[in-house]
């Protein structure tokens, strides 16, 4: 029996096309597995624990359980509608996960490798609490940069541990928060360097990009590793008023998930998680969690006397239209109100994901490339043929009884053994490339024979040529319905065949007799508005992040045309009696010389200024400054608090304006 995980969904928010990098190509891995003849079990679920959720929940005045239990039921929903089929979606905070993490941490325990160890924790004497993970916000202390309790998020994205951050602040009141000692428990990672390089090195398969990164960090860097945190929700950690940190019971839901589908199929469980050193146990991840499933849960197993997983397989990054994936820039695509809820295709955003790039490589999700694969390669290549073989076929003649060509049966063959190599190595693009290479191939034979020619001829050879083409059109179904299950199944069905029960061989069993119903158009266009209107969308929420980061409202061009801004010459400067900062100045503006009095004399001397030439704001409102009238405002630069005045980078008339 072969386990297939996924990185558990954190049930804090909602699913966008991230998470999708990781769940549809494990989905497809699984399908094609299975049509392979191979045993799988396919599991995953909501990770429930840790201090964001708490935060979350503290701010819409729930409980945690709640807020969990909307994003677990969200979730499966997604998943379902996108035909992403788990054996057993399972949850961390269940009573099965609470049992099989303590059980984990005690034997951890009980084997040398957990510790006791005093330790100064950021404390807020306001709130009267020691302030866990995302409850403290300071300064990272390797690079400098702003950051929160558990890792350097907005500089060098290291991992930190409890009591390294700088300058903590409380993130609940704001409060500067202070360092005191309490007693927590680590867990010895460092014992477990010889063997997690050999185990790296020799063992675990997978994607290069997982294991060269842990592979890196391992011989750079190991500590011992926290495993206690200052929460109410979470696993109890054993005999003390603390709970485990949620990277120990997360992955350890694999285990406790498996347990329980095991008990669902009548499985022993203990084969897969107790039956050696290596199982065969496949993590479907993104790249963000490398370290921990690559490092701190092979080690976590092996000084459990747990299987060490056989592969983990990594995702590329997500960018959406270019641009880095943010849910605060606005860079994002929600999967149910973006995508579901406008009325798409399931099977469309399935196919982008695997096919649009190497499965190690970064995704770039854009509307229009979207629609040009949906129809450039979908309906144009894959749909066109189907529906045009289907509907001449039963146009024509309604039963098919023919001889299959040969050279389509290698054809089929070949495309066959393509996608199982690149199954194999978790190239699914390659997979989906040889399924569309099969439809190019049926597209071309079934124009080159010019049946609706042959039929006028020779109708027994028209029907071995139709033989052939829906021979063509079978292998397709089977080979596409791992990356597009909905519409496979559809014409799964049309054809006659149980498409849950196939095989990768029965693409090549010939058809000896077919009744054809009128077909269906299997896949419809994506027209050119609705692309519009989804990046209108896009637009707006970017619009909307953009303001509420820089706390302005953004303007559009025409509130910027009302701004008269000239290059304007400084004629006179004198200093203002018992002002340090402003500075009277006369300024020729092109058609006449304004008086304007600038904050700029505590760095400027006004025989320094006098000549330059600078911008000029011209139409705002006259002011009064220590009883000197300003007609207009000078523009410079905010550098520290002090001006520094901006010039044209040559010389240019007074007046000049500025576009």
């Amino acid at each position: 029996m072969k386990l297939v995980t996924c990185g558990l969904p954190y049930a804090n928010g909602k699913a966008h096309i991230g998470h999708l990098r990781t769940y549809v190509p494990a989905d497809v891995y699984v399908r094609y597995l299975r049509l392979m003849g191979q045993d799988v079990l396919f599991i995953c679920g909501s990770d429930c624990h840790g201090t964001p959720i708490v935060v979350n929940a503290e701010k819409e005045g729930i409980s945690p359980k709640e807020l969990v239990d909307r994003y677990h039921e969200h979730f499966q929903k997604i998943f379902r509608e996108l035909g992403i089929e788990f054996d057993f979606y399972g949850r961390t905070d269940a009573e099965y996960n609470h049992r099989r993490t303590q059980e984990i941490v005690k034997r951890l325990i009980e084997n040398g490798y957990v510790y006791a160890k005093e330790i100064e924790l950021a404390y807020c004497p306001k709130c009267d609490r020691f302030l866990p993970d995302r409850y403290v916000e300071g300064i990272c202390p390797y690079c400098g940069a702003i950051a929160r309790g558990d890792e350097c998020d907005q500089g060098c994205g290291r991992h930190l541990e409890p009591g390294e951050i700088k300058e903590p602040r409380c993130k609940i009141c704001g409060s500067k928060a202070e360092f005191r000692k309490q007693k927590h428990y680590f867990f010895k990672l460092t014992a477990f360097k010889d063997f997690l390089i050999d185990y790296l090195e020799n063992k675990l398969q997978g994607t290069e990009n997982a294991l060269n990164y842990a592979r890196q960090w391992v011989k750079s860097e190991l500590r011992d590793w926290c495993i206690t945190r200052n929460l109410e929700w979470g696993v109890k950690f054993p005999g003390e008023d603390l709970v485990v940190y949620v990277w120990v019971d997360a992955p350890i839901g694999y285990i406790s998930f498996t347990e329980e589908a095991c008990k669902r199929k009548g499985l022993d469980w203990k084969e897969i998680w107790l039956n050696g050193e290596i199982s065969d146990i496949t993590h479907f991840i993104g790249l963000d969690i490398v370290y921990h499933h690559c490092i701190f849960w092979p080690a976590m197993l092996k000084g459990a006397g747990y299987s060490l997983p056989k592969a983990v397989v990594a995702s590329g990054m997500v960018k959406v239209e270019g641009k880095t994936f943010s849910k605060t820039r606005g860079y994002v695509v929600w999967v149910e109100d973006d995508y579901l809820k406008a009325g798409f295709n399931p099977d469309y955003l399935r196919y982008y994901i695997v096919n649009y790039t190497s499965h190690e490589k970064d995704l770039n999700f854009s509307w229009k490339v979207f629609r040009d694969k949906v129809n450039n390669e979908i309906i144009a290549t894959l749909g066109n043929f189907i529906y045009r073989v289907l509907h001449f076929a039963w146009k024509n003649f309604g039963r098919i009884e023919g001889k299959v060509d040969p050279v389509v049966i290698d054809k089929i063959a070949e495309i066959k053994d393509k996608i199982v190599s690149a199954i194999n190595r978790w190239e699914f693009k390659e997979a989906s490339d040889a399924f569309m290479e099969l439809a190019t191939f049926g597209n071309e034979f079934f124009q080159s024979s010019k049946p609706w020619d042959l039929i006028k001829e020779d109708r027994d050879k028209c029907m071995d040529v139709l033989a052939s083409c829906i021979q063509i059109v079978k292998a397709l179904v089977i080979f596409a319905y791992p990356v597009m299950p909905k519409t496979m199944s559809k014409l799964a069905e049309f054809l006659g065949f149980d498409i849950a029960n196939a095989r990768l061989e029965d693409a090549l069993k010939p058809i000896e007799s077919i009744e054809l119903k009128k077909p269906f158009i299997p896949f419809e266009k994506v027209d050119d508005k609705k692309i519009e209107e989804m990046e209108r969308v896009m637009l707006e929420r970017i619009r909307r992040a953009e303001e509420a980061e820089s706390g302005k409202e953004l303007i559009d061009i025409k509130e910027f045309e009302k701004l008269d801004i000239r290059i304007g010459k400084i004629l006179k400067a004198e200093r203002i009696k018992g002002s340090k900062k402003l500075m009277r100045l006369e300024v020729d503006i092109g058609n006449e010389v304004r008086q304007i009095v600038a904050g700029i004399a505590e760095v400027y001397k006004p025989e320094e200024v006098v000549g330059k030439l600078v911008p000029v704001l011209v139409n705002i409102k006259p002011a009064k400054l220590m009883g000197v009238e300003s007609r207009g405002m000078i523009l410079a630069a905010d550098v520290n608090g002090k001006p520094v005045l901006l010039h044209p980078d040559r010389e240019v008339p007074p007046g000049s304006k500025i576009r």
